[in-house]
């Protein structure tokens, strides 16, 4: 089985061609970060406008490298949502179009659910497993029970930690995209002279929060009398690694939930952009262990967004008879636990 996967939820424009032993026969991504970069963020008009410039010849690109035609697919799956919906509705639209002409099945995928079963791709894993999703857009932690099955333990109740990254990289000057300005800056910063807070640490449940931490930074910048150099350094290093101890108490917690629910420990997977993050996957590392915890990440160019994911997230839901109308409705929101408890923060997109 073949799956022609795209993606188009923000600001990379994607196209790949996935098969059913999970060999990936084309991924090609396009970055708008040069776009973008001026701004200090996404700029939703301007990733739908570049979506739909470079899209069609993105999907022609996949196919010449994988050797296929749409004639060899057994179905076409774009990210339905979440998502900044231009973007959304160029790749959803593009992915219809293919599927009406070619005849072949359409497979409306949720992005996280793309990002959830990654590591399925990557090394087979089975159901169950824990999940943490830590990227510009989301921040959750999940149980994965199968394809579809999701059960929500925790989430921000404002911004993600991606987000967070960003926008502390635009009070320190940083550039963008900031999580790996942050990371980099970190790396020459001294971390133990200004302390930051640890949101919701020691909380009961498992959500998370980083507006205050966010605006714990904005008042640190405005007690220096100049910003230097190695001011932005600490700061940075001092940020960063109250993300990570945040994130890890909260993630320590869910361990303990799917443990009791599970009967022992078992595999957390990490996804999203954030996960490229060295001190937080360092962190992870330490408290999975000590948990008795297996860690899978998947590569870099996988945890980010992709269309590789998308095909393969298509791809299962498809082996298990599942496929969309052409009337299917792209979604700006789209929770993969419809049952969970709604949150309703500023930042919030779950």
């Amino acid at each position: 089985m073949i799956v022609l996967g795209i993606e188009s939820s923000c600001d990379e424009t994607a196209a790949a061609v996935v098969r059913d032993d999970r060999t990936i026969l084309a991924d090609v991504v396009l970055s708008q970060l040069d776009e973008h970069r001026p701004y200090g963020g996404v700029v939703p008009e301007i990733a739908a406008r570049s979506h739909l410039d470079h899209l069609d010849h993105l999907v022609a690109e996949a196919l010449a490298r994988s050797g296929t035609s749409f004639a060899d697919m057994d179905a076409i799956a774009a990210t339905g949502g979440p998502g900044l919906i231009g973007g959304v509705m160029v790749g959803v639209m593009t992915a219809k179009a293919i599927a009406a002409v070619s005849g072949k099945p359409f497979v409306a995928v949720n992005h996280l659910e793309g990002h959830a079963l990654t590591a399925r791709l990557t090394e087979g894993l089975a159901f169950p497993y824990l999940l943490l999703l830590v990227s510009g857009g989301h921040c959750q932690l999940l149980t994965v029970e199968g394809v579809g099955h999701y059960r929500r333990l925790g989430a921000t109740i404002d911004d993600a930690a991606g987000e967070a990254f960003d926008k502390v990289a635009k009070m320190l000057d940083l550039g963008y995209p900031g999580g790996p300005a942050v990371q980099q800056a970190a790396a020459q910063g001294d971390v133990t002279r200004f302390s930051l807070p640890r949101p919701m640490k020691g909380r009961p449940g498992c959500d998370f929060s980083f507006s205050g931490l966010k605006n714990a930074v904005r008042l640190l910048i405005a007690e220096q009398p100049s910003l230097s150099l190695e001011d932005r350094r600490d700061i940075a290093a001092a940020f960063q690694i109250a993300v990570a101890d945040a994130i890890a108490d909260r993630t320590c917690a869910a361990m303990g939930l799917f443990a009791a629910t599970h009967g022992g420990p078992g595999t957390l997977v990490v996804a999203g952009g954030v996960a490229a993050n060295a001190l937080l996957r360092e962190t992870l590392a330490g408290i999975t262990a000590e948990a008795g915890f297996r860690l899978a990440v998947p590569p870099q160019r996988l945890c980010t967004d992709n269309a590789a994911m998308i095909a393969w997230a298509g791809l299962e839901r498809f082996r298990l008879g599942q496929s969309d109308g052409l009337d299917f409705a792209p979604r700006p929101r789209w929770p993969l636990d419809p049952q969970a408890k709604q949150l309703r923060g500023a930042g919030v997109k779950a």
